[in-house]
């Protein structure tokens, strides 16, 4: 749905307890066997959610390949604003070897306020927000180290010792608004300075959409570069169903009668935002991915209930790892997408509900 390239930088942004760090650490579980290395830098969070955090990425086996750098809210203010550009040199020494790091800010809103404690007591002059004025430098110097190298860089970095290979350093930065604003100063900075953003809603949230992710506002400026070829092809159906089911719903609270061409697409909608869900610590492959949005875009989950798609989902992909193995192994490894690929997933679906009942 938002696709994130190696190299980018990807904000994370919304109010608190919206499952910000929820979607940044399931970003790190998915690396453990692709040889990325992760940087997690928490910033004046409370030493047990660290820990919680920690314990998960262990319980998922994704500290094998994982750095935490903590400066946690009882640390000074200067420790806070030092430990991102300590994590940052931490992904550029791995990226500078051509190798690829994910390095995760949770959050720089924290920072902002630890570099302001900072300049207030060196008796700057106050800013916007009594802010100092170099604020957007703050951030602009960090996340601009994020970035792909060539073959030519590493190997003169190295000295000769690694050849032919390229390095990123990808950014996820997470930055937390008070009261859904994202026009404060501190994000629209970051919002400038980044390729995109994800943006999680409260009432979302709220309401069991998780992760909260508004799909209109998200964006991505990398774009379907970023993306396999197959859920390039399959995303751009969901994306305009949900944006359709969002319009219309807005509309039908008012509306007394609707025709059955609108009340079947606020119907799909519906199914479409529950295939949307997805449990924490569980992120899906892109054989598994492109299986659900097959699902969606072919009308395979039209004769379902709406409370029923999320198990239905659950078992569409335990079925097909378990019964065409070739066929998830062909998505996973080619990406591609043509009608033979379509024919063998309908075939797999068709042959999935015959054999069960929902």
């Amino acid at each position: 749905m938002v696709p994130v390239g190696r190299g980018q930088r990807e904000l994370i942004i919304g109010d608190r307890q919206t499952g910000k760090t929820a979607v940044a650490i399931d970003a790190i579980i998915n690396q453990k066997n692709t040889g990325v290395k992760c940087v997690y830098v928490a910033i004046g969070q409370k030493d047990s959610s660290v820990a919680a955090v920690v314990r998960k990425l262990e319980e998922h086996g994704a500290m094998e390949n994982t750095i935490v750098v903590n400066a946690g809210a009882s640390d000074s203010a200067a420790l806070q604003y030092i430990a991102p550009y300590a994590g940052c040199a931490m992904g550029e020494y791995f990226r500078d070897r051509g190798e690829d790091a994910l390095i995760v800010y949770d959050d720089l809103t924290k920072q902002a306020w630890a570099y302001r404690e900072v300049s207030l007591l060196l008796k700057r002059p106050p800013g916007r927000e009594a802010y100092p004025g170099d604020v957007f430098y703050l951030h602009s110097r960090l996340l601009e180290r994020a970035s792909r190298v060539n073959a030519e860089y590493v190997e003169k970095y190295t000295n000769g010792e690694v050849k032919g290979q390229t390095g990123s350093l990808t950014a996820l930065p997470i930055i937390e608004t008070q009261g859904g604003d994202v026009s404060a100063f501190v994000p629209t900075n970051v919002i400038s300075i980044t390729d995109g953003q994800i943006f999680l809603e409260t009432d979302l949230f709220n309401s069991g959409i998780r992760p909260a992710i508004n799909a209109g506002l998200s964006v991505s400026r990398v774009g379907g570069a970023a993306q396999t070829n197959i859920i390039k092809k399959l995303g751009g159906g969901i994306r305009l169903d949900l944006a359709q089911y969002r319009e219309l719903a807005a509309f039908a609270q008012f509306a007394s009668d609707l025709d059955a061409e609108t009340k079947a697409q606020i119907d799909r909608g519906q199914r479409v935002t529950e295939l949307m869900k997805q449990n924490q610590y569980s992120p899906l492959s892109v054989a598994e991915m492109a299986t659900s949005l097959f699902a969606a875009n072919s009308g395979s989950l039209d004769d379902l209930e709406t409370n029923k798609v999320v198990d239905f989902e659950a078992a569409l992909i335990a079925y097909m790892n378990a019964n065409q193995t070739t066929l998830m192994d062909k998505i996973s490894k080619n990406g591609d997408y043509n009608d033979d690929i379509a024919n063998e997933l309908q075939a797999a679906i068709d042959d999935f509900k015959a054999n069960h009942t929902w």
